[in-house]
């Protein structure tokens, strides 16, 4: 009998091997961007790096790949791009669903949940209840709070929640993002509320004053704010430092729906005046939506890092993915640099996007006129690259020029610039898939002035993504695309003049996910 038992476990085990060998690979699975195992995920939370890694949370539904009542997911990295999944964080209770916040190390054990020996990692939430939400009430967003001693493993929810409760009766109320200002030794809770953002202060973590708000007839307002985070950062190349405050809006991005602005100016602890009210753009996409930074950096490192949702609720919930829907960006490194028309605030992809270089070429300066085809000099596949150029206009000043990824179905998608207009672009009108929204297929454009007539891009590629950061990070555009087949051409094209194409070296990059 156990030899019976011994021979149907060793079946089922090859049955099983053999069936897992022999799955197809989910289409478009990113090989080094993070994605749910399963399900739907939207915003990311809580990113905290704590004992040599990198925590992230995330808005989570484990019951459908469509939003619904809220989680908290929860990986683990010490990199930020091969990640571990962990069990889920934190779950609805009686109070409603978690919505987004933020995470930290109260190391000097302010709150008294831990001990100095043993810190606690704290979590600051929105709750949403949809039962005061049915019942006409304007109170059914609040802050609550939850800790835990083992490195994020276990969460205990805090006994006397909301920490922040909603006296004003804002119906959006939410996404609060904490940091530790050194400067006034309290903690600094940055809040969506309505369209504008308020700042409260604390001790503890627990107790909580208003400060002040900001953001009434500043910005962009074509939707409601979400998603803010405040922290101050050295101006790059000196010691001056400023304070960022980042915005998510949906909807009223520049070029529709889901995108975050910025603000660049000071903080005294209890006010934010920013230098001046231009609106400016994180990323021209339409693909980058309610990114905050991590908190815990060690100052050894001293990088502001930066990690957004890679989708719009434009369309989200109907992107032609079956078991699971959306990722997130790669991280990214924020810095600030001054610049002509002001700061700026730049992005670009972390360093250790070098942990997943495999092999690479460099590609001989070309001159291009009409279309150059580099396809046969790249000896891998293109939707898992990494691709540096730099595009000089000729004396015969193009109209028009970048690059080109198509397939055998003549699909394409389209990275270049614009003469006319000065303006970046991508097209993804004949990129594949297309039909499942309206607001999909779009020629999407950002400002963007050229450096001694040359335009510079740093370009990722994933299995259904292109992240472009160009001019050194100032101009960057995230977004996703559903091609039928992945893209096998890659070609350079200059309209009605020529280009040099110089520095031109790509990197194979190796699955990380």
């Amino acid at each position: 009998m156990k030899k019976q038992i011994l021979s149907l476990i060793i079946l089922a085990f090859s049955v099983y091997s053999n069936a897992q060998s022999t799955a197809k690979p989910e289409l478009y699975r990113p090989n080094y961007h993070f994605t749910p195992a399963a399900h739907w995920m939207n915003d990311p939370n809580g990113l905290v790096y704590y004992a040599g890694e990198y925590h992230l949370f995330y808005q989570y539904y484990p019951e459908a790949s469509v939003w619904g009542p809220m989680h908290w997911g929860h990986a683990v990295s010490t990199d930020m791009l091969h990640w571990k999944h962990l069990p889920i964080a934190l779950y609805p209770d009686s109070l409603g669903y978690i919505f987004s916040g933020s995470a930290v190390i109260d190391y000097n054990n302010t709150s008294g949940l831990g001990s100095k020996l043993n810190p606690p990692m704290v979590a600051i939430f929105a709750y949403h209840n949809p039962r005061l939400e049915k019942s006409g009430s304007n109170q059914y967003q609040y802050q609550g709070m939850a800790y835990s001693l083992d490195k994020g493993s276990t969460w205990k929810k805090y006994n006397h929640n909301p920490v922040v409760p909603n006296v004003e009766k804002l119906r959006d109320f939410r996404d609060p993002k904490v940091m530790w200002d050194a400067q006034i030794k309290k903690w600094i809770l940055t809040l969506a509320a309505g369209d504008e953002v308020q700042f409260y202060s604390s001790s503890n973590l627990i107790n909580w004053k208003k400060e002040s708000g900001f953001g009434k007839n500043i910005g962009a307002h074509g939707g409601v704010w979400e998603c803010p985070d405040l922290f101050p950062i050295e101006v790059k190349g000196s010691k001056e430092k400023k304070w960022v405050l980042l915005v998510s809006i949906n909807p009223g991005g520049p070029n529709g729906g889901s995108a975050t602005q910025y603000f660049v100016g000071n903080f005294d602890g209890n006010k934010f005046t920013p230098d001046d009210t231009q609106t400016r753009w994180l990323d021209y996409g339409k693909d980058n939506y309610a990114g905050v930074t991590w908190s815990g950096i060690p100052s050894t490192d001293g990088r502001r890092l930066f990690l957004g949702w890679m989708s719009n609720w434009q369309y989200a919930e109907k992107v032609p993915t079956e078991n699971w829907r959306s990722a997130m960006t790669v991280p990214r490194e924020l810095t600030l640099v001054n610049s002509s028309t002001g700061y700026l605030l730049a992005s670009n992809p972390v360093r250790e996007i070098a942990k997943v270089h495999s092999r690479s070429v460099v590609i001989q300066p070309r001159t291009i006129h009409n279309n150059v085809d580099i396809t046969n000099l790249v000896p891998f596949k293109l939707c898992k690259t990494e691709l540096i150029i730099n595009l000089k206009i000729g004396e015969q000043r193009p109209a028009k020029f970048g690059i080109k990824l198509s397939n055998g179905l003549n699909e394409n998608l389209i990275a270049g610039y614009d003469n006319t207009t000065g303006q970046l672009f991508v097209d993804r009108t004949q990129s594949g898939k297309i039909g499942f929204s309206k607001d999909f297929p779009a020629i999407v454009t950002a400002p963007c002035k050229l450096d001694n007539n040359t335009l510079q891009l740093h370009i990722l590629l994933d299995e259904a993504s292109i992240e472009i950061f160009a001019q050194q990070g100032k101009v960057v555009v995230t977004n996703i695309f559903f091609s039928s087949q992945p893209y096998s051409k890659l070609s350079f094209f200059s309209e009605k003049g020529t280009v040099k194409a110089t520095g031109i070296k790509i990197w194979e990059l190796e699955k990380a996910m």
